[in-house]
């Protein structure tokens, strides 16, 4: 089943003044202050402006930032990355291929056995699937990342 995924009128007027910051105006939400930092629970995080698969949560780890972090997207072209100069650094900054949505920064202190990326997120640029609804919110597809109990099939990369 094919997808196109990209920013709606629509999906623009249901973000929330915080998502509308983070992912139209390059925005950062707290630290340790959002919603999926310590989210713990097997599934898939898509993103909030076009549902695009984004992130599993076999790929999720603790860095310990106070963001939920990953080693690598669902999909290697989901995530566009850019250069970013703001507050007098560079960064390189991650975008949604589908909506152009901005979701947080890539840094090369990852896990080195799973490629060194940390893929660091907004949470307000985000939105959790559960492995039980994969099916029923039109992500099925995904389901093969889990084992029959809804937990990540290697324990390495579950959070």
């Amino acid at each position: 089943m094919s997808h196109k995924y990209g920013k709606t009128p629509e999906a623009m007027s249901r973000l929330t003044p915080d998502q509308y910051h983070v992912t139209q105006q390059a925005g950062t939400e707290p630290a340790f202050n959002n919603e999926y930092w310590d989210n713990h629970e097997a599934g898939i995080y898509v993103d909030v402006v076009s549902g695009q698969p984004l992130f599993s949560s076999v790929d999720k780890y603790d860095s310990g930032t106070g963001w939920p972090s990953f080693t690598r997207p669902i999909v290697p072209d989901a995530i566009v990355s850019k250069s970013d100069v703001s507050y007098g650094m560079v960064r390189t900054e991650a975008r949604s291929t589908g909506a152009d949505s901005h979701l947080g920064h890539i840094f090369g202190d990852g896990p080195t056995a799973d490629g060194g990326q940390r893929y660091c997120m907004n949470s307000a640029a985000l939105r959790f699937i559960p492995v039980a609804e994969l099916d029923a919110q039109g992500y099925g597809q995904f389901r093969h990342l889990f084992d029959t109990t809804g937990t990540a099939r290697t324990e390495e990369h579950a959070s």
